[in-house]
């Protein structure tokens, strides 16, 4: 699959679908199952300058300010959720700047000019040699000891589960080594039972964990395989309680 393309699609699906993903608290799977674990990995963030890759209207974004992040700058490649995140920030001015970019080539920032980087579900939409780009950059961006945290569907799920609600991505039968870096349709469901469509660009555990040494990374990370847990059973049996027990999410954490 050309670079270009897959670019294109992304660009495409999120211009197309902006005005579904604002929103001003948890409503998709995604924002109880991951979203929650990702920003306890970012903590503390009080004072910290913050680079958000593939921000989209602007959720974590927001939520790393409210928690105290000095500045936060944020990046998508799709100019509909680049300016739904500026309309959320002219109803609610938090300082944050968001800017239309490409995560892979972060020219417009100077090296070691981030205390923190983050990407939450950003890298599924990337092939292993954009993801290589990108991790690349994030490097360079980060201040030596700055921390760089990014979520991911887990790469076994969509090989353990059908699709079917309210959460899945569509492979076609097995692959997991031989299907990679290629670009499958998925669905995640909201708890008032509409959906947002996603898409997997499919890699394996190895590859981001290659990206990130090629990249220079190379203290311990720190990995959670997210799931659902008992609080979200308690929350809303009938809707979390069909992925219990299967791996959703990856969420790392690595220092520079």
């Amino acid at each position: 699959m050309p670079n270009s393309d897959n670019k294109n699609s992304t660009k495409n699906l999120y211009n197309g679908t902006a005005s579904q993903w604002i929103r001003g608290e948890p409503t998709s799977l995604s924002d109880f199952t991951a979203r929650p674990f990702v920003l306890k990995l970012c903590e503390p963030v009080a004072g910290l300058r913050v680079l958000e890759l593939g921000c989209g209207e602007g959720y974590c974004s927001r939520e790393l300010r409210q928690r105290g992040a000095a500045q936060i700058y944020g990046v998508d490649l799709s100019e509909a959720m680049i300016a739904a995140a500026k309309l959320q920030e002219l109803k609610d001015p938090l300082g944050i700047q968001y800017e239309l970019g490409c995560a892979t080539d972060l020219k417009q920032f100077g090296d070691r000019e981030f205390d923190l980087v983050i990407a939450v579900f950003l890298f599924n939409y990337l092939t292993t040699a954009q993801t290589q780009q990108c991790m690349t950059e994030v490097a360079r961006v980060l201040r030596p000891g700055g921390r760089f945290v990014f979520s991911v569907p887990h790469p076994s799920f969509p090989y353990m589960r059908e699709p079917a609600y309210p959460f899945y991505f569509e492979v076609e039968g097995k692959g997991y080594f031989s299907k990679r870096d290629r670009q499958f349709p998925g669905r995640i469901w909201k708890r008032d039972g509409s959906w947002l469509d996603v898409q997997l660009v499919h890699k394996t555990l190895e590859d981001y964990f290659d990206a990130l040494k090629n990249a220079g990374f190379n203290t311990m990370p720190t990995l959670r395989e997210l799931r659902v847990t008992p609080e979200h059973i308690a929350l809303d049996e009938s809707f979390f309680g069909s992925l219990i027990d299967l791996p959703l999410h990856l969420a790392i954490q690595v220092l520079r």
